[in-house]
């Protein structure tokens, strides 16, 4: 088996797994509750920490580049700090359940926004927020749906998109939907500019390569060579908005810090020098996501071989 087809591999099932867990965890959270269903979900990630050989190298290889990357000696992975990442997935997925159930209210959200970009949410036309598997972007419902009540579209490129927006609904989300996008065809963009213009946002990843390939571009993450999906720099260029920013990060005292940062007014580019410019804005992007990172190490949520090779030690 190829590395690439591996990697394809263990994305399918992260897939298709984060799919499957959040409908039991959308059950369970009606049946049993949050203190019920704690050591019930704790149980479950402690497996997958045990049997999970690829995720537990993965997330092993990421402490031991944070900690070379920032010269921080104590963020050295170990099997426990490893574990300790599993269990901060176990308590994201709990906290995914509080904004559901709407527990989590805006009072508990600690929102850094120096560019004042909330006074932009309910503009004449849209942005783009730009974010990652760090954190908890799940909190940002709290935003869209208690706080500001702003449509919020989060291009995924799950096929499960349409049974997670049903999960959704269900839960009582109104202003918060998944779309799915495969490839930026002309029907998609005309789709995505009419949300803009209807003043809607535009939410998506910058850090998860498409699952069934998908244009990417290598660049430096953490000191070593690692892939970064074109896709939100290709939108940016074509739906000319602004792109800002947004990463959510639990504070050691249960609250979390929602950043807004502007990233860039536009992105521009022409066939010529399309890939230099994705390229250097995916690597102003990977600069910025290693800052986020360092200021919550454990919080870093993608389970699967991420840079290019996987040499890394682990036991």
């Amino acid at each position: 088996m190829t590395v690439e087809t591996d990697k394809k591999h263990w994305a399918d099932r992260e897939e298709r797994g984060s799919f499957l867990l959040m409908k039991f965890t959308a059950f369970a959270a009606k049946v049993l509750g949050r203190r019920l269903l704690s050591p019930l979900l704790y149980g479950i990630v402690l497996y997958f920490f045990l049997f999970g050989r690829t995720a537990r190298r993965s997330a092993w290889q990421y402490q031991q580049r944070l900690a070379d990357w920032s010269g921080r000696h104590e963020l050295r992975p170990s099997l426990w700090r490893v574990f300790g990442q599993f269990m901060a997935f176990a308590d994201s997925l709990l906290d995914k359940l509080d904004v559901w159930n709407r527990k989590l209210s805006i009072e508990q959200i600690e929102i850094i926004d120096p560019a004042l970009l909330r006074n932009q949410l309910r503009g004449s036309r849209g942005q783009m927020l730009v974010g990652a598997h760090l954190g908890n972007l799940e909190v940002c419902r709290a935003l869209a749906e208690i706080g500001e009540k702003v449509t919020m579209n989060v291009l995924v490129h799950t096929k499960h998109a349409e049974q997670f927006n049903r999960l959704l609904g269900e839960a009582g989300a109104t202003n918060l939907r998944l779309i799915q996008v495969s490839e930026l065809d002309p029907g998609v963009m005309l789709q995505l500019n009419e949300r803009l213009e209807r003043g809607e946002w535009l939410a998506i990843a910058g850090d998860r390569v498409p699952l069934h390939g998908g244009r990417s571009v290598t660049v430096d993450f953490l000191g070593h060579p690692a892939r970064f999906p074109q896709g939100p720099w290709l939108l940016a260029g074509l739906l000319k908005c602004p792109v800002n920013l947004l990463m959510c990060l639990k504070q050691p005292d249960g609250h979390y810090r929602l950043t807004l940062e502007p990233f860039t007014e536009a992105v521009t580019w022409t066939r010529r020098d399309r890939e230099q410019v994705i390229h250097q804005w995916a690597t102003r992007y990977a600069e910025r996501l290693s800052h986020y990172c360092l200021e919550a190490p454990r919080q870093w949520f993608n389970f699967y071989p991420f840079w290019k090779t996987d040499d890394d030690a682990n036991p």
